[in-house]
């Protein structure tokens, strides 16, 4: 009798201990396919915007500048050539709200133009969103009750940037050149009813220090060609983006439409300015 028991339980002991195996191997497998790893959306893993470095800009001598002017230019990203602004998947905006949540950027009052007064996070953070109050229904009680909530400005409400630049003359290179000094956001005030009152610039971003932040995305290709990407810092250096003239340096610190009440008007004093300066660095030379 203990013959004949002794191989049974050996029997039915391997046979468990193969049940758990298998049940292990189908977990393992199972498991293996709900956690897949991502597919690559491409034929190449992308790398070179990752990788790309910013070149420091040539450093300048006071004495070599014999002639600057600052221009404020306004970009409107409904534009048909600045459409990578506005850009659905990571427009502008969000990149700059990025830089400043990680403490890559730096965020500076519209107060002025010049960059004198940092904000605080804690102030960037209350500038972001908006506070709100809003009625719902209890779903037990069927009662109303008022909440407040918070929404965040969503980025298709930035309809237009404002550029800073320092257009100059080099005498050592004997060219005329530009650097752009900082970008600010630009949003519509509306009023209760959705008029619109006012546009509202966010903050100003100092461009110089965040080159660094921004070449690190690309910019949507509308050109055709995603094997030649550009980032949002080659952008623009290379000044790809339609703009018109808001303001240029002077002593009553005048907007154009301070003086040019009609629209076309403005736009032609600004294309006025615009010449004046290609104009001025012609009138160095003698052909």
């Amino acid at each position: 009798m203990l013959k004949l028991i002794l191989p049974l339980f050996v029997i039915t002991f391997l046979s468990t201990g193969l049940m758990a195996q298998d049940a292990e191997s189908v977990k393992t497998e199972t498991s293996s396919l709900d956690y897949p790893d991502k597919p690559l959306d491409d034929v190449v893993e992308r790398k070179l915007t990752g990788e790309k470095r910013v070149l420091p800009y040539e450093a300048m001598r006071e004495g070599d500048i014999l002639w600057s002017k600052k221009i404020w230019r306004v970009v409107d990203v409904r534009e048909k050539m600045n459409l990578p602004f506005a850009y659905p998947e990571k427009p502008l905006f969000s990149i700059l709200v990025d830089g400043l949540k990680d403490g890559a950027l730096t965020a500076y009052s519209v107060e002025d133009d010049k960059f004198s007064f940092p904000i605080s996070n804690s102030d960037v953070e209350s500038m972001l969103y908006s506070v709100d109050t809003t009625f719902v229904v209890d779903p037990e009680t069927y009662e109303e009750k008022m909440e407040v909530v918070r929404n965040e400005i969503d980025a298709e409400n930035v309809k237009r940037y404002r550029i800073k630049e320092m257009w100059f003359f080099d005498a050592e290179s004997s060219t005329m050149r530009v650097r752009i000094l900082g970008i600010a956001p630009i949003i519509d005030k509306l009023d209760d009813n959705g008029n619109f009152q006012r546009e509202q610039a966010l903050f100003w971003i100092y461009y110089p220090d965040s080159r660094e932040w921004l070449a690190k995305y690309r910019v949507a290709n509308f050109a055709g060609n995603e094997a030649s990407p550009i980032t949002w810092e080659d952008l623009l250096e290379m000044r790809f983006f339609s703009s018109y003239i808001l303001k240029e340096s002077n002593v009553r610190n005048r907007r154009i439409q301070d003086y040019m009440t009609n629209g076309v008007d403005a736009l032609l004093e600004g294309e006025k300015i615009k010449n004046s300066i290609f104009n001025f660095e012609q009138d160095l030379w003698s052909y």
